[in-house]
């Protein structure tokens, strides 16, 4: 089948050309900046003729900014063909279907969908996608894009327009309006925020990395998500609240705002259940921390989550925040939010492929009957190897007489390795030459 992503070239388009290219879909892209170069880059198709590959599409999806969603459904949904479908994937439902609604043929099936997930997301397995049919205008492919996603391991959620577009009202422009507000109060008051950090509680680091996460992202989508027309009663509500908490601090009416936070509480429900869910975030947090400082002193590999440089050496110092890491007599500071660090199994891989390792050629006598594989094998789990092979095989009268080539880490004393070793084959019996 043929799907052609209008829109495709931009951040949220390209993880759904990956999307479909991998699930067998052949894919066609547009975009209005013409980056036939992002095309290449997927390995996907650019439509010179957006209307022409439209009507040669089984499904035509729009991926582009709110503001003018409803405009490009005006302008492609009469060129589709007879049988394929339309589908949106803005955040905002009520007024692209009725654009859908207006503009599509009776011919063309409809679908409305809001992925609850952004394009740093690696999978959709776990993610939430809702849908908005229209009774009678999806009945072929309504059931083939479900089952696509929930194959994928997506869960689906199924509502009207209109009720999308109240619940993402709180969902999602409640929760920005919050967020984008308190990073702009901290403007307001020139509030130093990279300092403040020195003195920051669990709760406090997780709330400055949500503002900072929105901050961060594309303003001109946080600006229509606000658009949704069912925003403004939000608003109103969210102002009038803290307009009310704020006469009550003024005068210094304990019992008002008690009462205010008992009842907020009685309508949230189950605060006992958000409690435990937030501790465990929080102790996420607490337990990474304590991982890295019980570590202090010891040869570690932390791997950098965005550019995967692997920084390797002795973990110095842990603080809130950094770590101090030391190797070849320079010490590094590096941002703990940047890092992974590597568990042992990661660590013996990246060492042996990237260290400048040593090797020694041991040869021995091996004990009558024995299996010189079953020998390499004890040996190659010694600290401070990295593989033993077996590279001469040999009789001499009445004995066996083995070489063995030994790799040893780049990080260790190999002459001690070497010792360690020795002693080991003496252990077994083995006549070291």
């Amino acid at each position: 089948m043929k799907i052609l992503i209008i829109g495709g070239t931009g951040e949220t388009g390209r993880w759904f050309v990956k999307f479909y290219k991998k699930h067998g879909f052949d894919v066609v892209i547009w975009g209005v900046n013409k980056r036939k170069d992002v095309a290449n880059e997927l390995g996907v198709e650019f439509a010179d003729d957006i209307g022409s590959e439209a009507g040669k599409s089984d499904i035509v999806m729009i991926s582009v900014p709110i503001d003018i969603t409803e405009k490009t459904i005006s302008e492609i949904a009469p060129k589709m063909a007879a049988g394929s479908l339309l589908m949106d994937i803005t955040s905002i439902k009520t007024g692209p279907m009725e654009a859908m609604l207006k503009y599509a043929p009776q011919y063309v099936e409809i679908l409305g969908t809001h992925p609850m997930f952004g394009p740093s997301i690696p999978d959709i397995r776990g993610q939430i996608v809702i849908f908005t049919p229209v009774d009678g205008r999806c009945s072929k492919w309504f059931p083939i894009i479900k089952s696509l996603y929930e194959d994928n391991g997506a869960h689906i959620e199924i509502m009207d327009a209109k009720q999308h577009d109240k619940m993402m009202a709180v969902v999602q422009g409640l929760t920005h309006f919050a967020y984008i507000s308190i990073g702009s109060v901290f403007r307001e008051l020139e509030f130093d925020v990279a300092k403040s950090r020195r003195f920051m509680s669990p709760m406090y680091d997780i709330m400055l990395d949500l503002v900072g996460r929105i901050l961060a992202q594309n303003p001109y989508l946080y600006a229509m998500i606000q658009m949704n027309p069912e925003v403004a009663k939000v608003h109103r509500a969210y102002i009038n609240q803290c307009n009310l908490m704020t006469e009550l601090v003024k005068n210094k009416d304990i019992e008002g705002f008690v009462a205010l936070m008992k009842k907020a509480a009685v309508h949230f429900g189950d605060t006992e259940s958000a409690l435990r869910r937030s501790e465990k975030i929080i102790g996420t947090k607490i337990a990474e921390h304590e991982e890295l400082v019980r570590e202090i002193g010891h040869v570690r590999a932390l791997r950098h989550i965005y550019s995967g440089v692997v920084h390797f050496g002795v973990i110095k110092k842990v603080t809130p925040r950094t770590i101090l890491l030391k190797r070849a007599g320079k010490t590094v500071e590096l941002l703990i939010e940047n890092l992974r660090l590597l568990n042992e199994q990661e660590t013996l891989a990246w060492k042996a492929a990237n260290l400048r390792n040593v090797t020694r050629d041991i040869s021995v006598f091996i004990p009558s009957g024995s299996d010189p594989e079953v020998i390499r094998n004890v040996v190659s789990r010694s600290d401070g190897v990295v593989s033993v092979g077996i590279i001469d095989n040999y009789k001499r009268q009445d004995a066996t007489g083995v070489t063995f080539r030994v790799i040893i880490f780049g990080d260790h004393d190999a002459r001690g390795v070497q010792d360690s070793v020795e002693t080991l084959f003496r252990g077994i019996g083995c006549i070291v030459r």
